[in-house]
């Protein structure tokens, strides 16, 4: 994800999922072995920043989602999910993440099942308990609502000619029943349906159009594993536009029918784009990729897996340069390595997306407009300890505030997070530490990864134990000296930050730290 400039100026293969989950979430394990007769409770995976999101006792291995939409997008679609997983522990109940629709009917393994909804749960009772190891599908009928109420934050976008889905970090839950975290990613089938008049569109490649009384039915699959915060669903009065990419690499990209040739020239960059991150990171790790323009204001840019998410003004408004736009749509793509196809063992992993993205970004505004790496880092060391003090060291940043959740969003894992990349360079040299970035996303591609793991290769690339520089770079209170820069100072935090509030009550969403030339 990356704010935008407006809200600021608006400036070694993974282990397998199941025995990560079971590490990661040892504790909740063992409440999930539900006494018969106890009262329905919401479960948990533990994460530390979103200790109630996720849920232990089964693997989930794909989605199968079907939307039905009116042509109305203040009005609820009808639903269908399917999940298919594997137990890995004995369950008495299902727990699911969801929290913005009305449950119609339930199944489990084609028999109707009991359900109640406990806070953001949905806590399903199956005629049997089903055992470890067991192969169990979950059907849920249900409707999904566009318009969010209260403190909620996420989940679909109404644009200006229908809705576009925004999950992350904590939100895919609020539009369909789900494992709602990163760390059990799963395959994806895509259905809408919508009046003839509309377009729809999804992660991955078609897999089918349908037409039938006035609409049509439109079919997306996955071939590569995603975490639900990174699904996608687009569906407005669109054209989309097809073009070839680097090794044939089909691209298409979902517009507005109206501004079809006012964003041309900027769809048609993605192809070099891609061809410059892949001679730095590796392959373009998916099926395809485009822009999703929306005709809506949502104050940030997301990196939807196959499709990342942008506001159409970004690149309509004369007052964002355009080499900055360029970085953004940089930053997007740099995430579908970054963050999509290598993505967070936890939500605290979170630097290792956003700092990765926001290097690339700066690098290619270097390469490609002489922002200069340098003159960035250097900004960014000087507002480091501010950053820290306020949204924690960027490997452990603080929680969300309540209704604040997109919060951990902070400078500390944009920039400050960049910083420690740059840090790292200074202190294992250039050569080193190309070779870790190809390796980090050629070993942990299609999983999820750690900063333990991160930390490990690159301990394995540079032949040294990098122990200490982790530990104050990732976790110290205070910015460390910057290897090869030791004039480089810090500015001490101010004591306390009033929170400026926006009509929507919310605190606005913060955005990486501009290039000073951008200032």
């Amino acid at each position: 994800m990356l704010p935008t400039p407006r809200a600021r100026l608006k400036s070694a293969l993974q282990t397998p999922r199941a025995r990560l989950k079971s590490a990661l979430l040892a504790s909740a394990v063992s409440v999930c072995l539900v006494a018969a007769g106890a009262p329905a409770a919401p479960l948990g995976v533990g994460d530390r920043l979103f200790p109630n999101l996720g849920n232990p006792g089964y693997d989930v291995a794909s989605y199968d989602l079907s939307f039905t939409y009116s042509g109305a997008n203040d009005k609820p679609l009808q639903a269908v999910t399917v999940i298919n997983a594997w137990t890995t522990a004995a369950l008495d109940r299902i727990n699911l993440d969801f929290a913005h629709g009305k449950v119609d009917s339930v199944e489990v393994d084609g028999r109707p099942a009991a359900f109640t909804g406990v806070d953001d749960d949905l806590v399903i009772t199956p005629r049997d308990a089903l055992v470890p190891g067991s192969w169990m599908r979950v059907t849920v009928r249900h409707t999904s609502d566009p318009v969010m109420s209260g403190d909620r934050d996420g989940g679909w976008v109404r644009t200006a000619d229908g809705l576009a889905m925004a999950n992350q970090a904590d939100a895919a839950h609020l539009v369909f029943p789900c494992n709602d975290h990163p760390s059990d990613k799963a395959m994806f089938t895509i259905r809408v349906t919508a009046p003839d008049a509309y377009t729809a569109v999804a992660n991955g490649l078609p897999a089918g159009v349908e037409k039938a009384g006035g609409t049509t039915t439109w079919t997306y699959r996955g071939q590569h594993p995603m975490a639900t915060e990174l699904a996608q669903v687009s569906v407005g009065r669109s054209t989309v536009v097809h073009r070839e990419g680097p090794h044939a690499l089909p691209l298409r990209d979902v517009v507005p029918t109206k501004d079809r040739a006012l964003l041309e020239p900027w769809l048609k960059k993605t192809p070099e784009q891609i061809a410059w991150l892949e001679r730095r990171v590796g392959p373009y790790p998916f099926e395809t990729y485009g822009l999703l323009m929306a005709d809506a204001s949502t104050g940030f840019e997301l990196e939807t897996q196959t499709l990342s998410l942008f506001e159409k003004d970004l690149f309509t408004q004369p007052a964002y340069p355009k080499w900055y736009v360029e970085s953004i749509m940089v930053h997007e793509l740099a995430h579908q390595w970054f963050g999509d196809s290598v993505s967070p063992r936890t939500w605290s992993d979170l630097w290792l997306n956003e700092g990765h993205a926001t290097w690339y970004e700066a690098l290619y505004a270097e390469e490609k407009s002489g922002r200069t790496l340098d003159a960035r880092m250097k900004a960014a060391y000087g507002a480091s300890d501010r950053w820290r003090a306020a949204g924690g060291p960027p490997a452990l940043p603080k929680a969300p505030k309540a209704g604040q959740k997109i919060s951990i969003f902070r400078p500390n894992v944009y920039d400050g997070a960049a910083l420690v990349l740059y840090a790292l360079r200074q202190e294992i040299g250039r050569a080193a530490f190309e070779h870790l970035e190809r390796a980090w996303t050629h070993n942990h591609g299609d999983s999820t990864a750690s900063t333990a793991d991160f930390a490990r290769l690159a301990e394995n690339v540079s032949g040294r134990d990098l122990t200490p520089f982790f530990t104050e770079w990732l976790y110290g209170e205070k910015t460390p000296p910057m290897p090869g820069h030791p004039d480089w100072k810090a500015t001490a935090p101010v004591v306390k930050t009033p929170v400026v509030k926006n009509p929507a009550g919310n605190a606005p969403k913060p955005a990486p730290q501009a290039p000073p030339a951008a200032k």
